[in-house]
């Protein structure tokens, strides 16, 4: 590889991100663009209670639901209790094959309670149901909750609409860290700066995000507590300091420095104690990401003489090459069961965002855009979210892990980057 091809690799991996105009900052919107192949037919009838509550609960439920491409959502006309009777022969009759049912009702302390069964129709049956107790600030959560115990029951796997996101914003000359719900609202501010903000990573519990920031005119990696918003130094050595990536225990952060001349991997303690060099070679090695075993770190390397995917075990050794076809394979991002990996191949002139199966080493491409970056699983591994440019505009997508369902979310008038899906919620 040139030298110019290799700064170019460099700069690409480092801050693409920021390649584009950004204009405004708003809560992300979401356009469903695909659906699954046999969505499954669910009413969610609006619960019943006090004025407007119950109601808000139901939507958060039904467009959760939806948005996963997973459900076909049927209307419903009348409120309906957790116990009330149900008329199986009428769903029946109009397609319905799961449907939900519940109510919010005044408790202690200013809280609701929140009652919910689901039945399927199909058999004449209840399913379950539980009890929350929430605040009215607590609606929209509640709901998430409620949706995740429906996917789950219906579909076998866990849902994660209650999981959050993390991205990056700029306005002008301001970047902002910011955590969303799954669903792009409720967006937060973790970190604003005049300086870029890029590489988002979430700890395995949630509690903590890994990021670099420019602030110091310099490369840095922190590790922020997003309860309290302090933060602690990981990795400030002569340099650049970037690519930080969780140890599936959360004690460890594999990350990239050029303290002893090219970007090459090392880990280091989440106090930035006990920096460890992990590999060598001669060429530039970044996006590392640990196996969810912890027993491998993914990165991309060109060490080969091109942008290539490799392997070491976690505590150092051999690089095992990946990726074969092709002269550009970058950004690995191992799926949570460790199956498959993806990330974003060269193709046709195109940046598009691909899949492997790790045993077969069979790859699909998922998506049909042309500048995809920064893939991040969904901790249930069914979808993977990351960063496109559509009508010369920064967007986030997502797209599942079989191609079919589609997602976009953007910000309207400005750019978004730097995706990370956190964990299940705890």
């Amino acid at each position: 590889m040139t030298a110019i091809t290799r700064a170019a690799f460099a700069l690409l991996l480092f801050a693409l991100s920021f390649a584009f105009p950004f204009t405004a900052r708003a809560q992300l919107t979401i356009e469903i663009t695909g659906a699954g192949a046999n969505r499954i037919p669910i009413a969610v009838a609006d619960f019943t209670g006090a004025p407007g509550i119950p109601r808000a609960v139901s939507m958060v439920i039904r467009a959760d639901l939806a948005r996963s491409g997973l459900f076909k959502l049927l209307e419903t006309e009348t409120p309906l209790g957790e116990n009330a009777p149900i008329d199986f022969p009428g769903w029946k009759t109009r397609g319905v094959d799961a449907l939900v049912t519940g109510s919010v009702t005044p408790a202690a302390n200013g809280r609701y309670e929140v009652r919910f069964r689901l039945y399927d129709v199909q058999k004449q049956a209840a399913l379950g149901g539980l009890v929350y107790l929430m605040t009215e600030q607590q609606g929209r959560t509640t709901g998430h909750r409620i949706a995740d115990y429906v996917y789950e029951k219906l579909l076998g796997e866990p849902g994660v609409f209650s999981t959050r996101i993390a991205y990056v914003v700029k306005s002008g000359g301001r970047f902002e860290l910011q955590v969303a719900d799954a669903d792009g609202m409720n967006p937060q501010t973790a970190l604003a700066s005049r300086e870029p903000i890029i590489s988002p990573a979430w700890s395995p519990d949630g509690s903590r995000l890994a990021y670099v920031s420019f602030e110091s005119k310099k490369p840095v990696v922190y590790v922020h507590s997003l309860a309290s918003g302090k933060r602690q130094v990981a990795a400030n050595f002569k340099g650049s300091n970037s690519a930080p990536a969780w140890s599936p225990d959360g004690n460890r952060l594999a990350v990239v420095l050029t303290k002893d001349g090219l970007s090459q991997l090392y880990s280091v303690n989440a106090d930035g104690s006990g920096v460890t060099r992990l590999a060598s070679s001669s060429g530039i090695d970044t996006e590392p990401r640990f196996s969810p075993d912890g027993q491998f770190i993914y990165f991309t390397s060109d060490r080969g003489g091109s942008p290539q995917i490799y392997r070491i075990p976690a505590s150092g050794g051999d690089a095992q090459r990946i990726t074969f076809e092709g002269n550009y394979n970058v950004s690995p991002r191992p799926s949570p069961d460790g199956k498959n990996m993806a990330f974003v191949t060269r193709n046709g002139g195109r940046f598009q965002l691909a899949l492997m199966d790790l045993a077969t080493r069979q790859t699909q491409i998922l998506t049909d855009s042309d500048k995809d970056e920064s893939p991040s699983f969904a901790p249930n591994g069914r979808l993977i979210l990351y960063a496109s440019e559509i009508g010369g505009r920064g967007v986030l997508a997502s797209v599942s892990s079989d191609g079919r369902v589609k997602q976009r979310f953007s910000v309207q008038a400005g750019d978004v980057r730097e995706p990370a899906w956190g964990p299940f919620f705890k």
